[in-house]
């Protein structure tokens, strides 16, 4: 079972954005390759904490964990690095000039070279209230830009392949040396050398993939899945694929309202249904169950289906809650009219409510209870 975020860096759940990038600095150092040559261990606490806080120094992505702890990133939503080079891509910049950005050790990779990550895609993907009860997966076209085939690069002539230029200036306070991204590779250390036929000024091309999206049920609407690197390319031969971020929109069920893992749905019956009683089909997500109306039965009684809801991302399964409205009709024939006019003054038909005659705030209570 994965540990707790919080616990990953040692912190409490009202820790403030500054507390959290403060606690991930001390993690990161604490386990950082490079104070870690070799140690398996260490590198997987690295990247745990980088984990933990791309999730919570994110508002949206802290709040869906708050309520929903790592299910709500199942499927690729979100948390989770696919590589040593993808954290520092995203949080390099939070280790300052302690440890060269690649500089693993053995690992062969010169100090001081960056890596640099392409855009993120973004796509809308909606979803059918059946395909969040039951999980699903979608397919879906994504145009995305990939180093074409046959495209090489060079050192930078610049920075001879540093990604940073030095320059010194001479002030009253005597030489002053600053260190500033290289404005001609971007701070890679290295640039185009061939271009092959058919790509832009940077060697790239768009491509169209079909990339399949898993929808891990009981997923919200405004959720975001992450799909990594699936995003495009960038201009450089030490670079890394953005990411693929899918936000869920939830369609309306014609006759079943979500709320939560809960789902709602009004039954209107008739009066003689609920003067005598009758059975009810009533459809959900996954069929068609019958239900009992018991004779009496009051307009505005709530009926709960256990387990016939939505399953929570936490686990478990919501409720299917029934509204039974008994109709009044608006017309009425002649012999219609004549009855009720013999019933009026009837004490069967005079209201005549009980303790267990919940009033309506009592029912909307015992609702959300």
């Amino acid at each position: 079972m994965k540990k707790d975020y919080y616990e990953v860096l040692e912190i409490s759940k009202t820790a403030t954005v500054a507390e959290i990038k403060k606690a991930y600095r001390q993690q990161a150092l604490k386990y950082h390759p490079d104070k870690n040559p070799g140690d398996k261990e260490a590198e997987e606490k690295f990247k745990l904490a980088a984990e933990a806080y791309e999730v919570l120094s994110d508002e949206n992505k802290r709040a869906q964990y708050d309520r929903f702890g790592h299910a709500a990133f199942e499927g690729g939503a979100g948390g989770g690095f696919s590589s040593m080079e993808d954290i520092f891509a995203h949080f390099g910049d939070i280790f300052g000039g302690h440890f060269s950005s690649f500089g693993f050790g053995s690992s062969g990779r010169s100090s001081g070279q960056t890596y640099i990550k392409g855009e993120n895609l973004r796509i809308r993907v909606k979803v059918s209230l059946e395909d969040i009860v039951k999980g699903t997966e979608k397919k879906v076209k994504v145009r995305r830009k990939v180093k074409a085939e046959g495209v090489t690069y060079k050192t930078c002539p610049t920075c001879h392949g540093q990604g940073q230029v030095l320059r010194q200036a001479q002030t009253i306070l005597g030489m002053i040396q600053t260190s500033t991204t290289c404005g001609h590779c971007g701070g890679t250390g290295q640039v185009l050398d061939h271009r092959p036929e058919g790509s832009d000024h940077n060697g790239m091309k768009t491509v169209e993939e079909t990339i399949t999206v898993p929808i891990p049920a009981g997923v919200m609407n405004g959720i975001q899945l992450k799909i990594d690197g699936k995003g495009n390319e960038a201009p450089s031969k030490n670079s890394i694929a953005g990411d693929l971020l899918v936000l869920i929109e939830e369609q309306e069920h014609e006759k079943l309202k979500r709320e939560g893992d809960n789902l709602h749905y009004d039954l209107y019956i008739s009066m003689p249904e609920a003067a005598l009683g009758a059975n009810k089909e009533i459809e959900t997500v996954t069929g068609k169950v019958r239900i009992k109306i018991e004779a009496g039965t009051q307009s505005g009684k709530i009926l709960r289906l256990r387990d016939k809801g939505v399953p929570s991302l936490r686990g478990g399964v919501g409720d299917l809650i029934i509204h039974v409205n008994v109709w009044t009709p608006k017309e009425l024939s002649k012999e219609q009219k004549a009855f009720f006019e013999q019933m009026k003054d009837d004490t069967h038909f005079t209201p005549n409510p009980s303790k267990e005659d919940k009033s309506f705030f009592e029912k909307v209570k015992e609702m959300f209870s």
